[in-house]
């Protein structure tokens, strides 16, 4: 039956659906609140630490996941609130009926008013109806326009790294084919906005209709919106659907800037300072992180060490490799692995010995180009590769401090690094601390 949508059977379930569906929206509602609420914080610390740790794949997912998560949440929460005003509406006028503006006994000038301004209380059960029905609706089409723009972004860094930054394609080729493309991208993502924004003011007028039509039709491909074009146009053709449509873009701009708002007491120092020498961020120290920090660069044991040694780790990313490769051409591999890979191994071609070797070279190379120092005192540590807290990957060295004296000491991390056949010396991370042996 679904099949033949002119069918006037179908059509008559189609509108017995339409009247129970409020049924449907409060049940997916619930469910869908109490998931996404339990989902949001784990969700939270799974996008700091894919960003902590360099994982830009991961983190472009998870980001996508948790603003499509904020808005299903603001979105339902509305929903909810507007149905179930909707229910009391309903249940008063079982009650009370419509509202009779004669039993007021107010003036003439404030009767006429209100019989304008607020009208039948049907009228005004309807609208509820209307802004719940259309609010679920939008949700959900929100969602679509959160992907569309991430698969636009994806595009123009597909076409960079296929055509612009690929060593197995000719840099002429790929600059005379890759360039082009990103400004067709571009400007069809700027055009696309627009006729968004306007509501398809692009498509009305005719000679600009048949410029805009090929952009249409490739971002229709790019964006996905063949799945849920027939939601954006059945938007657009009610009058109430677009002004709902475009009541919520402010609306979350507001919500954006709310939630970036803060109180600062000082015209100098605030919570988002990086540790230095005379400030202690506690994402430098293992023992100080809460649930939601992870380490950030280089963490040490704890603030105040009370041992004879203090252990360093250095949180491992996707740039080591550059720093590594820059002092040790020979540990460059012909073919590059990072990136997104596959626990599926087809075919290794590198013996577990000259894997170890390998390694051990990386080792011994990443001691030339990471140096420790304590105030003064210069450090050439071993380091093994490890987990730190909240299982982030990197590299662990301990050293010794019998020989220091009590009180306050700053940690700093020295990479080395070439620029034109010039060998610089940059602090990757400086980490006060106080020593109190036992």
């Amino acid at each position: 039956m679904s099949q033949d949508y002119n069918n006037p059977a179908f059509k008559k379930l189609l509108q017995k659906l339409q009247e129970e569906s409020w049924q449907l929206e409060l049940l997916i509602s619930g469910f869908a609140i109490f998931g996404l609420f339990t989902a949001f914080p784990y969700l939270n610390i799974e996008v700091k630490a894919a960003q902590n740790d360099g994982k830009i794949y991961s983190w472009i997912v998870l980001s996508v996941v948790l603003v499509s998560c904020a808005i299903l949440i603001f979105n339902l929460l509305l929903h909810v609130v507007l149905r179930g005003l909707w229910i009391g509406a309903l249940g008063l006028r079982y009650v009370s009926g419509d509202i009779d503006y004669e039993a007021l006994n107010y003036s003439p000038k404030f009767t006429n008013y209100l019989k304008k301004k607020v009208g039948s209380f049907d009228r005004y059960i309807a609208r509820l109806e209307n802004y719940c029905s259309i609010i679920f609706a939008i949700s959900f089409l929100l969602i679509f326009y959160v992907l569309a723009f991430t698969f636009t972004i994806i595009s123009i860094v597909l076409v960079a790294k296929l055509l612009l930054d690929n060593d197995s394609i000719n840099d002429s080729l790929g600059k005379w084919i890759g360039i082009p493309l990103i400004v067709f991208i571009v400007i069809g993502m700027f055009f696309t906005f627009i006729d968004f924004l306007t509501q398809g003011w692009l498509k009305k007028k005719k000679w600009l209709s048949k410029l805009y039509f090929p952009i249409y039709w490739v971002f229709s491909r790019i964006t996905l919106a063949f799945l849920y074009r027939p939601l954006v146009y059945n938007f657009l053709d009610n009058k109430f659907g677009r002004r709902i449509s475009l009541a919520l873009v402010p609306i979350y701009v507001l919500i954006l800037v709310g939630t970036s708002l803060r109180y600062n007491t000082s015209n100098y120092f605030n919570s988002d300072i990086n540790s230095n020498s005379f400030i202690a961020d506690n994402s430098n120290y293992e023992d100080l992180l809460s649930d939601d920090d992870f380490i950030e660069d280089v963490a040490i044991s704890s603030k105040v060490i009370t041992n004879n040694f203090m252990k360093v780790f250095l949180v491992f990313n996707d740039d080591f490799d550059d720093y590594i490769f820059a002092f040790n051409k020979g540990l460059k591999p012909e073919k590059e692995l990072r990136g997104l890979d596959s626990d599926i191994v087809i075919v290794n071609d590198m013996s577990w010995n000259k894997r170890d070797s390998l390694r051990k070279t990386y080792i011994e190379t990443l001691k030339e180009v990471f140096t420790i120092k304590i105030d003064s005192i210069e450090f050439n540590n071993d380091y093994v590769f490890g987990q730190g807290k909240k299982q982030q990957t990197g590299f662990e060295t301990y050293v010794g401090l019998k020989n220091f004296n009590e009180g306050k000491h700053i940690l700093s991390i020295i990479r080395k690094r070439i620029r034109k056949q010039d060998t610089q010396r940059l602090v990757y991370a400086k980490i006060p601390f106080w020593y109190f042996p036992d």
